[in-house]
């Protein structure tokens, strides 16, 4: 479960020996250019998969021009996807772009101010830190870690470093989801009785590959790369292609959909994580060999760390079986409901007179209103943009890189739904309430570090 403590140790060495060619040109010459607002800055692309090709890059391109920002090289692994990661680029911003093996070759180039990360679920701790050690700013997919042992690596190296990493947590960037915060944090809405986040898709094929895993022999890759600091086994190209469904590599439904939701818990409160968490679920009906469950329920318990008789309870459910529900986030207060999917405040189920009177208490019932004006719309154009919050986090990360002011997404948001989703996976794989040791910093199962 846990990363090689070995290779690790070797890599974090690592970070100042072998990248010291690469990096040691970084401090004042580098950041001189960054800093001039007329100057270019030259991005680097690690992993070209979809996430890459389907968001980032159009988001970075709706925003390159005016920012002055400009894609140089391509990394990956894989021959296959280097050269159709490179040939898209050109096609969506018309210049020809380099393409490197791996990111020993990127960090060795002199034109390589910036880097996109994309890769596995994994491997974003390992390949951030690889970046920030290497003196460049990151964008960096979530989920940060869904180890601590990883989490703690990224955010120490990201906190020496003090270079701009953004997340991809994508709602710190929306203008819906930053009203609702300010809103939240007004104390208008009230205290946080309960919030309810649902994900569900009827999908058999979501995160499988079955036309593109025959194409991936190992030859046309590096697969030792690929692990970095996992166990070392034999090749898998599902492992590789359609990591999502298979531990150690992700957790599935935490990984992908839990963080970008349990995100904006700690944002609108201001807690750091979950008191504590159960899970269950099970794969109940895609058997397709896949390891992570195709149902979860997760619970969480939020609140004051020092006061626990105050807080809220989370209820996380999500299936990959019925898509009745789609996507929801409510937060509900005794005064009414929050609901992020409409972007709306609503009196739905405050305390009506009626039953106020009951208890010679005063009616509580929230005003109606919208969390988005009709002005403030954002272009939902997908083929030129990708998706608008995409779009908005990227171009808040570039402004970032110039101003060198912290962004909406920082590396400390990444690390508090990192414990929330370490919890969750403790959860699942020991079926034991699990609670967080701030002393330690260390996950707790059943009395005992989970690793």
């Amino acid at each position: 479960m846990a990363p090689l403590a070995n290779n690790r140790r070797d890599f974090l060495k690592a970070g100042s020996a072998a990248l010291a060619a690469s990096a040691v040109n970084w401090n004042a010459s580098s950041y001189a250019q960054i800093l001039g607002s007329n100057d270019r800055v030259r991005v680097g692309i690690v992993g070209c998969g979809d996430r890459m090709k389907q968001g980032d890059l159009p988001a970075f391109q709706a925003n390159a021009k005016e920012m002055n920002f400009q894609i140089v090289a391509v990394s990956d692994i894989w021959n296959r996807r280097r050269e159709e990661g490179a040939a898209f680029i050109q096609q969506l911003s018309g210049n020809p772009d380099d393409q490197v093996r791996n990111n020993d070759e990127l960090y060795a180039r002199k034109d390589v101010d910036a880097v996109i990360i994309a890769t596995a679920d994994f491997q974003h701790a390992y390949h951030g830190t690889e970046a920030v050690q290497a003196g460049r700013d990151a964008y960096v997919e979530k989920p940060i870690a869904h180890t601590m042992a990883d989490a703690r690596m990224i955010r120490a190296a990201v906190n020496k470093s003090g270079k701009i990493v953004q997340v991809g947590t994508q709602r710190r960037s929306t203008p819906s989801y930053i009203k609702a915060n300010e809103y939240i944090k007004s104390g208008k809405f009230g205290d946080i009785v309960m919030v309810e986040m649902t994900w569900n898709v009827n999908q058999p094929g979501r995160w499988r590959r079955p036309d593109v895993v025959p194409l991936l022999k190992e030859e046309d890759t590096d697969w030792k790369r690929y692990l970095l600091n996992r166990t070392m086994v034999p090749f898998d190209a599902r492992h590789y292609l359609e990591f999502r469904l298979f531990w150690p590599y992700s957790s599935g439904i935490p990984d992908q959909w839990l963080v970008h939701q349990i995100d904006t818990v700690h944002w609108f409160t201001g807690l750091p994580h979950p008191r504590s968490c159960v899970a269950n679920g099970g794969i109940y009906l895609w058997k397709d060999g896949r390891k992570n469950w195709d149902t979860m329920t997760a619970v969480f318990d939020y609140g004051p760390l020092d006061d626990e008789s105050k807080g809220f309870q989370v209820q996380y459910t999500s299936r990959f079986t019925n898509s009745a529900g789609g996507v929801k986030e409510l937060y509900y207060s005794n005064g009414g409901m929050l609901d992020m999917a409409k972007q709306t405040v609503t009196p739905t189920g405050g305390l009506s007179q009626k039953s106020a009177a009951e208890m010679n208490m005063q009616a509580n019932l929230l005003p109606s209103f919208s969390l988005l004006e009709k002005a403030e719309a954002v272009s939902t154009d997908a083929d030129v943009h990708g998706d608008p919050e995409t779009a908005a986090n990227m171009r808040n990360w570039m402004e970032c890189v110039r101003s060198r002011k912290t962004p909406n997404a920082s590396i400390e948001a990444g690390y508090s739904h990192s414990i929330a989703l370490c919890m969750n996976v403790a959860a699942i794989q020991t079926g034991q309430k699990v609670t967080f040791d701030d002393k330690t910093q260390q996950v707790m199962a059943g009395g005992k570090v989970f690793a």
